[in-house]
C-alpha cells in the first residue's frame, strides 16, 4: 500500500522540527525522479524531510520512488489526482513541517552541499526569511518571457524556484503558489518582495537545473509557441 502523509502527519508532529522541508513534485518523471532524490539522500547536511507529491502520474514512477521510502523514512509520499504543477507545489506546503521550506524539481539535482550550503547562509543571517539563486544551468539557455512568452529570455537573469529556501511561516503568510499560467515561482517573489519579506540572494550554484529535456516545462511551453 502506498505511503500516505496523512497518517503519517501526526507521528511528524512528535519528533523534533527539521530545519528543510524539500517538496519535490512529480507526473510521469520515473525516468529522471531517481537522479533527483539520489542528490537529496546524499547529502552533506542531513537535517531534512522530504515531501513527494505525485501528481497523477500513470507511468511507473511509484516503482522507482519505493526503495527510497523504505530506506529514508524522512521521505513521505502523497499523491493526487493530476491538477498541474502548482495545485501540486501547494500541497507540498501544506504537508511540509520544516523550519524552511525548499524544492526540488523530479528532473533537477542538487550539489552534495547545497543544503549544507544554505543552511550556513541563514544561520548566519537570521533575519533573512527568503533565500534564493545560485544555480548551474545545463541544457538551453533561454525559456519564453513570463510577460510575453513569444519572446526569450535568459535563464541568468530569471527566478528560478528550485533555489528558493523560504521560511514555512512565511510560505504560509503569502498562501503559497497562485495558479497562474506561467511563472508562479517569480510571482511569489515578487509577492514577497512587495510585502517587505527580508530576502536574501546567493550566487553558489549549488542547484542543478537541467533544462536539456524535452518534456520540461518551459521547453515545451517554447516549442509550442
Amino acid at each position: 500500500m502506498k505511503n500516505s502523509l496523512r497518517q503519517n502527519k501526526s507521528e511528524n508532529a512528535s519528533v523534533n522540527q527539521a530545519f528543510f522541508s524539500v517538496i519535490i513534485t512529480a507526473y510521469n518523471r520515473s525516468n529522471l525522479i531517481s537522479r533527483a532524490i539520489e542528490s537529496l539522500v546524499t547529502q552533506s547536511e542531513r537535517d531534512w524531510e522530504a515531501i513527494i507529491v505525485d501528481d497523477g502520474s500513470t507511468d511507473d514512477i511509484y516503482s522507482r520512488i519505493l526503495p527510497y521510502l523504505n530506506s529514508y523514512p524522512e521521505i513521505k509520499y502523497t499523491i493526487q489526482p493530476h491538477q498541474g504543477l502548482v495545485a501540486a507545489k501547494n500541497c507540498g506546503l501544506r504537508f511540509a513541517t520544516a523550519r524552511f521550506i525548499t524544492f526540488l524539481d523530479s528532473d533537477d539535482e542538487f550539489d552534495p552541499i547545497h543544503l549544507e550550503s544554505r543552511k550556513l547562509i541563514l544561520i548566519q543571517n537570521p533575519a533573512v526569511k527568503f533565500l534564493y539563486g545560485g544555480v548551474k544551468i545545463i541544457g538551453n539557455q533561454y525559456v519564453p518571457d513570463r510577460f510575453d512568452p513569444s519572446k526569450k529570455v535568459n535563464l541568468a537573469d530569471c527566478i528560478i524556484g528550485g533555489t528558493f529556501f523560504i521560511e514555512r511561516t512565511t510560505a504560509m503568510s503569502l498562501n503559497g503558489f497562485r495558479d497562474i499560467f506561467y511563472g508562479e515561482d517569480s510571482d511569489l517573489f515578487d509577492r514577497a518582495k512587495n510585502m517587505g519579506i527580508p530576502i536574501m540572494e546567493t550566487s553558489k550554484p549549488t542547484y542543478i537545473y537541467h533544462h536539456e529535456t524535452e518534456d520540461s516545462i518551459t521547453n515545451k511551453l517554447a516549442a509550442n509557441l
